[in-house]
């Protein structure tokens, strides 16, 4: 396979009616001090609601396993997914929501997506 080394390379085009201005004054990155703080409600109750939600199934799926509540361990295993599925989210957003609520540096409320 040959190699072209002797490609001349030419520069493209600029629009001059462009008021792109090169990203330096994109609208979608402009936030204020203030947006950063702002605390996502319906994000911090959804959390709660996944965290105690997947409490409740983690602590059920141990009742079957040890035969306080009726049921089979194929019933303790499914709750016991869901249970992990449910309460790793809600943990780890409860979490970042009390240490920014704190003001720890390293949390900030902008860390949680707001729905």
């Amino acid at each position: 396979m040959t190699t072209r080394r002797n490609i001349r390379y030419a520069p493209l085009p600029t629009d001059d009616d462009d008021d792109y201005d090169g990203g330096r004054n994109d609208p979608r990155f402009n936030y204020t001090p203030n947006s950063l703080d702002k605390v996502p409600w319906k994000s911090i109750a959804l959390a709660l609601f996944l965290l105690f939600l997947g409490m409740i199934l983690l602590f059920l799926s141990y009742f079957v396993f040890t035969g306080h509540m009726g049921g089979d361990r194929s019933q303790a295993y499914g709750l016991l997914a869901l249970g992990i599925l449910s309460f790793l989210p809600g943990f780890y957003e409860t979490r970042v929501a009390y240490y920014a609520w704190r003001g720890s540096k390293e949390y900030r409320f902008s860390a949680i997506p707001d729905y």
